[in-house]
């Protein structure tokens, strides 16, 4: 789910981070989780279209994982390894709301349930997923293991407090990519790592808490465009960090 309030990406850093490197584009096998839903259909076919290949759409409704059961996780990436070390990977899951359960108003409204299964999903789901995916990338070139965060989970951005368990969670995946990035270096110097806030977008889950004009909502294959262009640009001295789909830079 994405923040609110974005607007469409200015020309700058993302056009001419893929300039740079569009001679560089790694195009071997890429790992979606999460491939079903809104932004993430849409990430799998931006990345088929750009020529990554086999591109390996795992769906948890399709019941090819489940965020809180590492073996099914383990057993998505070892069906991948087969095809060689992945360029790409990206992680597109996410907890916002669901039948019954908003994101919290007010602290009086924290559920320890609710809080729990919000960090299931936003934190040690994916946490999970870098465990398993991180020993099959290559050592000897370039790949990008990209989690899908949001731009609430910034600290020094947070000036409305609210939303809590959501806000927790993602500030807790862009801990984990952090550290991810780190031990990635130690082995794999071209490895890069981060967590991407992909704009409003127009899916169902974020439908009940956009504004009524619509104004700067995307479309799910804009989005998805925009984040393989800023992924492009990247290089590994910026592993560890935050970017929106603009390219910009989103701090802690």
């Amino acid at each position: 789910m994405a923040g609110l309030g974005s607007s469409p990406p200015p020309k700058g850093r993302a056009d001419r981070g893929v300039a740079n490197r569009q001679n560089k584009r790694m195009t071997g096998p890429a790992l979606i989780f999460g491939a079903s839903g809104g932004i993430g259909a849409a990430l799998a076919d931006v990345t088929a279209a750009r020529g990554y290949g086999p591109v390996f759409r795992f769906s948890r409704q399709a019941g090819d994982f489940e965020l809180t059961d590492e073996a099914s996780i383990a057993a998505c990436v070892q069906r991948a390894a087969d095809a060689g070390p992945p360029s790409l990977i990206l992680v597109a899951t996410g907890l916002l709301a669901r039948e019954g359960q908003r994101p919290e108003r007010a602290i009086r409204e924290i559920d320890a349930n609710w809080m729990a299964e919000n960090f299931a999903i936003n934190s040690i789901g994916p946490a999970l997923i870098a465990k398993h995916v991180a020993p099959i990338m290559p050592k000897d070139r370039r790949a990008v293991l990209a989690f899908l965060s949001a731009r609430v989970g910034s600290i020094s951005d947070n000036r409305l407090g609210g939303w809590h368990s959501y806000r927790a969670s993602k500030a807790a995946l862009n801990m984990i990519a952090k550290g991810v990035a780190l031990e990635l270096a130690r082995t794999r110097p071209e490895a890069i790592c981060v967590t991407l806030h992909p704009g409003t977008v127009e899916t169902s889950l974020s439908a009940p808490f956009r504004s009524g004009s619509d104004a700067g909502v995307i479309s799910p294959a804009d989005s998805a465009s925009a984040l393989l262009t800023v992924l492009d640009g990247l290089t590994p001295a910026e592993s560890g960090k935050c970017f929106g789909w603009d390219g910009r830079e989103i701090p802690a």
